[in-house]
């Protein structure tokens, strides 16, 4: 029996995400992403297309390698003005029942302990809903703005995660016991104090000797996502993710990308379906093969090649304005995001793309596939994707909001469904329980579970 297709809708709390210019389009909306209308409706129409979660990215800081300035990114409303991702939740949450929310949160710049409180409240909130995208950064901009000179070396940055998620997997899994809320109106108890336990954190990078805040939420670690596709970004998402992002622009790309990160969970004990796999598309589909081809042909006159040169130079730490637009893309070692990079060089060694190819390519849909067709001929696309690369499903992306989403609701998914591709009703339960149906918590084996806590002098007493 084939497996079903995943879906995943990526956005940002921004006009412009991963097609620059299509702001412009006379029927796209994302300039109201400031309006909490807009998101409340799209999280009911993908709830209604049964999708597994909205996905929303996020920057901290600007895009300004393109030109030694921001006034490109400025000028082209690349993924600025930019709001926070986490606000979203409890209003999305509250007009749906089963769809889930993955939250792109930058560790390099803020303590562990806030953070940790701030996610059990969404995921009280959101009723076990929550999932977070751990990304370590790669703008220089957001660094020069929280007080460093430039960002962390890439390795070093997930040294420093390595110990984050430590103090957040003591935080959330082991400070609170169980049954530590007792809630016992007649003797006035409302938490037992001897089954809340300091964690007693003392680290290179952070102390954080004290309990958790909260109380344990339903899922207590939200689902882990990730989405590095360097060697250490792979070590790190082998141990630590439960779902995997990736992109490239064909599917020998992500075979090598999904290849690499089974083999990595393998070799980190864990077997190899135990993460689920995600690429990034954008999916323009229409009752005929003419018309979602006159779509495609117009949102590509609305792209903004200067702002799509802007989004790859921030993705690779390199001014693209410098060089020659017919010249190849060379993969250089950078502290930036190489997976960008990567995705154009040395991932598909058989295809060499220009600056322009690239910057044409990510115009729509950033660096995933753009596939174009009916229902039937996109659905055939799909397949042939999952089956050749072995991944679980897709981040499906938008040029225009609401109307790629939509169509891929109301034309795409009953022709899935059809083929016994796609799920026809949502598993009740928490976001962990709905991907991978064994229950709330991390399982038994993973790192987050296995962790132990020192017991501190730290003044609190559990008497």
């Amino acid at each position: 029996m084939p497996r079903p297709i995943r879906f995943n809708a990526f956005s940002m709390n921004a006009a412009s995400h991963q097609s620059p210019g299509l702001w412009r389009h006379p029927r796209n909306t994302s300039t109201d992403f400031n309006r909490l209308a807009y998101w409340t409706d799209l999280a009911r129409r993908l709830e209604r297309g049964l999708f597994d979660a909205l996905f929303i990215a996020d920057v901290m800081g600007i895009y300004d390698v393109y030109q030694g300035s921001p006034h490109p990114a400025l000028r082209g409303g690349v993924q600025v003005p930019v709001n926070d991702p986490m606000l979203l939740v409890p209003a999305m949450a509250a007009v749906t029942e089963h769809l889930g929310f993955g939250v792109t949160f930058s560790l390099t710049y803020e303590h562990p302990y806030p953070f940790a409180r701030r996610m059990s409240t969404l995921d009280h909130l959101s009723d076990g809903r929550v999932g977070w995208n751990i990304v370590t950064g790669y703008l220089d901009s957001a660094a020069r703005n929280l007080g460093l000179d430039r960002q962390l070396g890439h390795d070093l940055r997930y040294d420093l995660a390595e110990e984050y998620l430590q103090v957040l997997y003591k935080l959330w899994e082991k400070s609170w016991d169980d049954d530590a809320l007792v809630l016992d109106r007649e003797t006035g108890r409302y938490v037992e104090p001897t089954r809340v336990h300091p964690i007693g954190h003392a680290g290179a990078h952070f102390q954080v000797p004290g309990m958790h805040l909260c109380q344990p939420s339903p899922q207590r670690t939200p689902v882990l996502f990730q989405a590095g596709a360097s060697a250490r970004g792979q070590q790190f998402a082998a141990k630590h993710a439960e779902c995997v992002f990736i992109s490239g622009p064909t599917p020998t790309v992500l075979r090598r990308y999904a290849d690499g990160v089974r083999q990595a969970s393998e070799a980190a004990g864990r077997a190899r379906d135990e993460v689920l796999i995600y690429a990034q598309a954008l999916l323009i589909v229409a009752p005929t093969h003419e018309q979602a081809q006159a779509r495609f042909d117009q949102y590509r006159s609305f792209v903004d090649i200067e702002a799509a040169l802007t989004l790859l130079s921030g993705w690779t730490g390199i001014d693209l304005d410098g060089l020659d637009p017919d010249a190849p893309i060379q993969y250089v070692e950078n502290d930036a995001g190489r997976a960008a990079l990567a995705a154009f060089t040395a991932a598909d060694p058989s295809r060499q793309w220009t600056v322009r190819e690239a910057a044409q390519f990510i115009g729509l849909g950033g660096r995933g596939p753009v596939l174009i067709g009916t229902p039937s001929e996109v659905a055939d696309q799909l397949e042939a994707w999952v089956d050749q690369t072995g991944i679980d499903g897709f981040n499906l992306t938008y040029a225009v909001q609401p109307d790629d989403l939509a169509h891929v609701v109301e034309l795409l998914v009953p022709e899935l469904q059809r083929r016994g591709r796609y799920p026809r009703g949502y598993v009740d339960g928490t976001l962990r329980h709905k991907l991978f149906g064994k229950g709330n918590r991390l399982t038994a084996h993973h790192v987050g579970s296995r962790v132990s806590i020192q017991q501190p002098n730290t003044g609190y007493s559990n008497i």
